[in-house]
């Protein structure tokens, strides 16, 4: 087991400054880090290690990752969108709607992931963020939307255990990790319990991502740490940052020992943005711990 070093130091990468940066995702084939802005419905392609970022407007996004075959998928609004490259021409795209979720007042697809098989996960959240009635679902054959957890308000973080038999999960408004058993081989997700009760700790959770040695990291928002758990649910250590909101994590890097931090300024008055310059930045820093390949595989459209 690698320990996490003592001397870890956080760096910005790139200049684009986020209202709420979200979902960091890795496609090492590219040297590329994804994540997005939903608030302005933007996705953000930074390369590593220089920074440079290109974006694109897509109106309406919560999370993205690389596709099988080319293009990415998304989740925005209550879709999830197959957006493809026309040709050699990078400005024109044609978007395909493979699925929808319930249409529930106030609700909106959150964060979504990809298990190591490719198979696609992704949670709503209620709007006002009060309101149980969202749902975590995963995407089947025929683009078919199964729901396998309900009574969520606020889906957040899914992550999966080297090996693959157990997926992590964060409702955040109940401030836990929660863990399942996981089927890699048909993706039935059994036995929801509590990992890891963070109601003591300042901050809610929110994206979470999981290391080589099984262990899990999550963004505390509003706690302004990082904290990293033990497959047992005990707490190994805890990273500060120089932002109050985190908002995900993910592994990358050529090594994937650059673990990636997406924050927010959305909830910072003027006086306290200015306090916290790098708030809305991506971050990044080596904390000792390296990632998982599996964590950063290319979702599988079902047929």
């Amino acid at each position: 087991m690698t320990d996490v070093r003592g001397d870890i130091q956080v760096e910005p990468v790139g200049d684009v400054t986020a209202i709420l940066g979200e979902g960091p995702y890795w496609v090492p084939a590219e040297s590329v880090l994804l994540w997005v802005d939903p608030p302005r419905g933007l996705l953000h392609r930074t390369v590593i290690p220089s920074g440079a970022t290109t974006t694109d407007d897509l109106g309406e996004v919560s999370a993205v990752f690389p596709v099988a075959g080319g293009g990415v998928l998304y989740a925005g609004g209550l879709r999830l969108v197959h957006r493809e490259q026309e040709g050699d021409d990078q400005d024109r795209y044609t978007e395909r709607i493979l699925a929808t979720a319930p249409p529930r007042e106030l609700t909106r697809f959150n964060d979504a992931s990809v298990d190591p098989a490719g198979r696609v996960w992704a949670g709503t959240m209620h709007i006002k963020e009060e309101d149980a009635r969202c749902e975590l679902y995963r995407l089947d054959a025929g683009c078919v939307l199964t729901s396998v957890a309900t009574g969520i308000t606020i889906s957040n973080g899914i992550g999966w255990s080297p090996d693959g038999s157990r997926m992590y999960y964060v409702d955040s408004p109940a401030k836990r990790i929660d863990v399942f058993d996981y089927d890699p081989a048909t993706g039935e997700a059994t036995g929801r319990r509590v990992l890891a009760d963070l109601s003591g700790y300042s901050g809610v959770p929110d994206g979470l991502t999981v290391d080589l040695d099984g262990y899990v990291w999550v963004a505390m928002f509003g706690g302004g740490v990082l904290r990293r758990f033990a497959p047992s649910g005990d707490q190994d250590a805890v990273v500060s940052l120089p932002v109050t909101y985190p908002t995900s994590v993910a592994f990358g890097g050529a090594d994937l020992s650059d673990l990636y931090v997406t924050t927010s300024r959305r909830d910072l008055s003027p006086s306290e943005a200015e306090a916290e310059p790098l708030a809305g930045r991506l971050l990044t820093l080596r904390p000792g711990p390296a990632g998982l390949p599996s964590t950063h595989t290319h979702a599988v459209i079902p047929a």
